[in-house]
């Protein structure tokens, strides 16, 4: 095969790249608009999928306006295999554009149905082209499901109250965009081609990205909104805790809270506490989050109108309970109560539900439980006190369900065995490195923190 003259290879190229420099230039800003998107949604931090959708609608349709025009593809010099890519591409393009509307909801039921039937299609399109090479019923296809994908789009924009001003703006990318696409090929048919698409592609992809950074924008507001009022929320639950306990001549108490999320749903508190007596309350809401730290809120409330019961712990229970069946939208609480009397030597215990109380002394674990049903379930619930004698040097370990049920990589749970041994390795520490070092633990063993923790850890000192 004779090589083609240099003179009119150089001049070839040339005529060649006048006229497609435009469109390569429109292609490259089309992937940075694209990749631009990219950036920002990493620079958030978190996965936008509005913003990923638009992302790749862009870079999709910039990449096959690059490869379109390049310059060997011009000169017939054009591998099948890349020839099959552009095609594929372009099968592609449409299918990011319908997630995107799905994304802004603007169009609600519509939205889904459209992007629910034509993607699968035109993946099929876009794969089956890879394989087997372009035929001309996979672009009879594939222009009938975009045209009348896009009709339906259209069709339910206009219906769309004009209120809205993303509505209004994307409508007109829209029609601008479905406008210069029929002048083209109209004007193919009769063998005139100007190919000014992608000068309304680019108006188009100017207005959604316009929707899109408004849209992202007032996201980033609501959240940073709810964290404030998370914050908030944070603070007032932490008030409702006691600070700290006011060390006495017979009672040391060490507590930790540490919530899985910004609020909790555990609670303790401290009904009284003197020199000769000290009530200690324990509970864990059902479930996480805010819902949860407004139940606490009002177990904190169904507590204190129960402090002429602080020595009778079945009958506070019982209290607790009538004050809260019915008004906690079928969110349960677990909760154990203690009260130490340092005149007699001895404690009362009584639970809801709750996880055992562990008692120390002299290096042996006694575990403690005196079980009811779970508080606002049922209110014909009933509970039962368990006395048990007091001596100088015990530790007592109060806790929740957070503590045993901390799960490690292995999906082994940290259990009621491991906690007793780690309180007898303990016993020679105070109260409050015990406390620290039960919630270092526990740490150390999740692979994520999955539940609220909360420890006390009281000594007698009598």
């Amino acid at each position: 095969m004779p090589l083609p003259d240099p003179q009119f290879a150089r001049s070839e190229v040339l005529r060649v790249f006048n006229h497609a420099q435009i469109y390569l230039f429109l292609g490259a800003s089309i992937i940075t608009v694209g990749l631009l998107s990219v950036f920002f949604s990493l620079l958030r931090r978190r996965v936008d999928s509005l913003l990923l959708w638009f992302a790749l609608f862009a870079a999709l349709y910039g990449l096959r306006l690059e490869m379109n025009y390049q310059l060997l593809w011009a000169l017939y010099l054009r591998p099948p295999i890349l020839q099959r890519i552009v095609i594929a591409i372009g099968f592609l393009v449409p299918i990011p554009a319908f997630f995107f509307f799905r994304a802004l909801d603007l169009l609600g039921r519509v939205g889904k149905i459209v992007t629910t039937c034509t993607w699968p299609i035109l993946s099929f399109l876009a794969l089956a082209t890879v394989l087997a090479g372009p035929r001309d019923i996979f672009r009879y296809i594939n222009n009938i499901v975009v045209i009348a994908a896009f009709i339906v789009v259209v069709f339910a924009l206009v219906r769309m109250a004009p209120g809205s001003s993303d509505v209004r703006l994307i409508r007109r990318g829209l029609f601008v965009f479905i406008a210069f696409a029929i002048y083209d090929n109209v004007t193919m048919f009769i063998g005139r081609y100007d190919n000014i698409e992608p000068f309304s592609f680019v108006f188009l992809l100017a207005c959604l990205g316009v929707v899109a950074g408004r849209r992202a924008l007032a996201n980033e507001n609501q959240l940073l909104l709810i964290q404030k009022e998370l914050d908030i929320a944070r603070q007032i639950q932490i008030s409702i805790l006691p600070a700290s306990f006011s060390d006495s001549k017979s009672f040391r108490i060490a507590a930790r809270y540490l919530p899985m999320t910004s609020v909790a749903g555990d609670f303790y508190d401290f009904l009284i506490a003197d020199d000769q007596q000290v009530g200690i309350l324990v509970a864990d809401v059902a479930g996480h989050g805010v819902p949860a730290a407004l139940i606490a809120s009002m177990v904190k409330v169904a507590a204190t109108g129960q402090l002429l019961n602080v020595a009778r712990p079945s009958e506070l229970l019982g209290g607790m309970n009538a004050s809260l069946c019915g008004n906690t939208q079928n969110q349960f609480v677990t909760a154990a109560y203690v009260y130490l009397d340092a005149s007699a030597n001895e404690l009362r215990y009584s639970a809801a539900a709750h996880p055992a109380m562990l008692l120390l002394r002299k290096g042996e674990v006694v575990s403690i439980t005196e079980n009811g049903l779970m508080l606002a379930a049922f209110n014909f619930a009933a509970y039962t006190t368990l006395t048990y004698p007091l001596k100088r040097g015990d530790r007592i370990l109060l806790y929740t369900d957070g503590v045993l049920e901390a799960t490690n990589a292995a999906g082994e749970e940290f259990g009621d065995h491991r906690l007793t041994v780690l309180l007898k390795e303990t016993a020679t520490l105070t109260n409050r490195e015990t406390a620290d070092r039960i919630i270092e633990t526990i740490r150390d063993w999740s692979v994520s923190q999955g539940d609220d923790l909360t420890v006390l850890v009281c000594d007698y000192l009598a």
